[in-house]
C-alpha cells in the first residue's frame, strides 16, 4: 500500500466516525478499492439495543443496488440472445397490465431498466406464495396509475424491476434467486452475498434503526418478501460489494480471468441513456453523473432503516461503498463518499447553491402534487417557499408503521425550475419542476419519483 493511500484511508476512516457521531447513525461499512487495492473496515455497532462491533464482514441490506445486479443478469441473456431491451414487455409476459392500455403494450425491456414506464413505481402490497413472488406481483400491477406517458419522464419505478425480474425467471426457466446465484454470484465467487436470511441471521448483521432526539432506535422489521428479490433484497458485506465493484470496473471477467460479461455490455450499463436532469443521466440501471470532473456510476440503496451507496469512478479505475444502518444514513453515505473522492482522486463535488428568487420567480411552484405513495403541496409563506410531505403508504412493506407527516420544508430555487431543500427529512436534495411540452408544469420530482400536479 503507498503512503498516499494510507494516508487517504485515516483520513477516511476519522471522517467517517465523525459522520457517524454528527448524524446519530450507529454504525457503517465502508470500503475503496483504488488501482486494484481494496480497504475496508466498519464503524459503530450493529445494533444500538443489542450492540456488536460492526466490521467489514458484517451483513448490511443494500437495497435498491440490487438493482444493477439484477441490470447485469438481464446483459447475460442479451448477449445470449434471449433477451432484446427493445422487446415489448408482452413479447415475455402477454399477461403484463398497469391501468393504462397504451403503457401496457408499450412498454419494452429498457422502459423497465432505465425507470421511464411512467406508471406509479411503489407498490408494496405482500404476496401470499413466496416461490411465486414476483408471477403475483407482477398481477397485482393491472391498476397502478399512470402518471407520465411511457417513455416521457424519468421517475425511480420499483415495480419495473419486479417485471424484469420476472421476464428473467421465464427466458432463464429458473425462479429470480436461482439465476442470480447461478449467472453471477457464484461465477464472481461473492460468498458473502445472500438474498435468504438464513446464512445471514447466524452471521454477523446490521439491523435498521430510526434516529429520534433520544437516540437511535431499532426498528423491528427486517425480513424482506419474495417479490422484493430483484428491485432490492441482497445482503451482503462490504467486502464483497467492493469485489462486485472491481468486476463492473473491470473488463468483464472474474479475478480467475473467467469471461462473464463482455466489456461492450459494461460500458453499454455505464452510458448514458437519457438525461434526468442537465449532466445526470441514467444509464441500464445505474445513476450516470457527469456535473464534476468526473464520470461517476452509481447507485444508492434503502430498507427499513439501512441505507447504502455504491459509487464507481470507472475512468480511474476507483470506487467507494457505504453501507449505514439507520434512516439518516443518506448524510453519512454522501458526505463519506464525497471525502473519499476528494482524498483518493482530488475530486470535488459541487453542491448545489441557493440563487435570488423574487416571489414571483417563486408563485409559479405554488400547489399540490401527489403520487400514491405521498403527496408534496407547495406553498407561499411570507414571500418564501414552503412545502408539506405527507406519506400515504408504508415502506418496505403494507406492516412497517406510517411516518408521521414531518414538519414543514423551506425550499428555495438553486436553478431554473430546480428547488433545493433546505431543512427537513429531504434537506440538501433537490426537487425537479418538470413541464408538459406546452409549458405548463406537469409534475415535481422529489425523492427520484414525479408527482403529478393536480392542483
Amino acid at each position: 500500500m503507498t503512503d498516499e493511500r494510507s494516508q487517504a484511508w485515516t483520513k477516511l476512516c476519522a471522517f467517517t466516525e465523525d459522520s457517524l457521531r454528527a448524524t446519530g447513525v450507529p454504525g457503517a461499512s465502508v470500503g475503496v478499492l483504488h488501482e486494484g487495492a481494496m480497504q475496508t473496515a466498519g464503524f459503530g455497532v450493529t445494533n444500538a439495543a443489542h450492540p456488536l462491533p460492526v466490521t467489514d464482514e458484517t451483513f448490511h441490506q443494500i437495497g435498491s443496488i440490487t438493482k444493477t445486479y439484477t441490470g447485469t443478469v438481464a446483459m447475460r441473456f442479451v448477449e445470449e440472445g434471449k433477451l432484446d431491451l427493445d422487446a415489448t414487455v408482452r413479447s415475455y409476459l402477454p399477461e403484463f397490465r398497469v391501468a393504462d392500455e397504451a403503457a401496457s403494450a408499450g412498454a419494452t425491456v429498457r422502459h423497465l431498466m432505465t425507470h421511464t414506464g411512467g406508471w406509479a413505481g411503489d407498490l408494496f402490497e405482500g404476496t401470499s406464495v413466496e416461490e411465486d413472488a414476483l408471477e403475483e406481483y407482477v398481477a397485482r400491477m393491472a391498476n397502478l396509475a399512470q402518471l407520465a406517458p411511457l417513455g416521457t419522464v424519468w421517475s425511480y419505478n420499483n415495480a419495473g424491476f419486479a417485471v424484469l425480474g420476472r421476464i428473467l425467471e421465464v427466458v432463464g426457466g429458473k425462479r429470480y434467486a436461482a439465476l442470480l446465484a447461478e449467472r453471477l454470484l457464484e461465477p464472481l465467487g461473492l460468498t458473502q452475498t445472500h438474498l435468504e436470511t438464513d446464512p445471514v441471521i447466524t452471521a454477523r448483521f446490521a439491523v435498521g434503526h430510526r434516529v429520534t432526539p433520544a437516540g437511535a432506535q431499532v426498528i423491528p422489521s427486517w425480513s424482506l418478501p419474495g417479490f422484493v428479490r430483484p428491485m432490492g433484497a441482497i445482503q451482503c458485506t462490504v467486502k464483497d460489494l467492493l469485489r462486485y465493484a472491481r468486476f463492473h470496473l473491470g473488463g468483464g471477467t472474474t479475478d480467475a480471468d473467467t469471461q462473464v460479461l463482455t466489456g461492450e455490455s459494461l460500458t453499454a450499463m455505464h452510458a448514458p441513456q437519457l438525461s434526468v436532469w442537465g449532466d445526470e443521466h441514467w444509464g441500464l440501471t445505474w445513476s450516470v453523473d457527469e456535473t464534476g470532473s468526473v464520470r461517476r456510476v452509481m447507485h444508492g440503496g434503502g430498507t427499513s432503516g439501512q441505507i447504502s451507496l455504491l459509487t464507481l469512478v470507472p475512468e480511474r479505475a476507483f470506487a467507494v461503498g457505504v453501507l449505514t444502518n439507520a434512516d439518516r444514513g443518506s448524510a453519512v453515505t454522501r458526505a463519506v463518499t464525497e471525502r473519499a473522492l476528494a482524498e483518493y482522486l482530488d475530486v470535488t463535488i459541487d453542491r448545489p447553491t441557493p440563487i435570488a428568487s423574487t416571489e414571483d420567480d417563486l408563485a409559479p411552484y405554488v400547489g399540490r402534487h401527489t403520487r400514491p405513495f405521498a403527496e408534496i403541496e407547495l406553498g407561499l409563506l411570507g414571500g418564501r417557499l414552503i412545502g408539506q410531505l405527507t406519506y400515504k403508504q408504508s415502506f418496505p412493506t403494507p406492516d412497517t408503521p406510517l411516518p408521521p407527516p414531518p414538519p414543514p420544508m423551506s425550499l428555495v430555487r438553486c436553478a431554473e425550475d430546480r428547488l433545493l431543500v433546505q431543512d427537513g427529512p429531504l434537506a440538501e436534495t433537490t426537487i425537479d419542476v418538470l413541464r408538459r411540452a406546452d409549458g405548463t408544469i406537469g409534475w415535481i420530482r422529489a425523492s427520484s419519483r414525479i408527482h403529478r400536479r393536480v392542483a
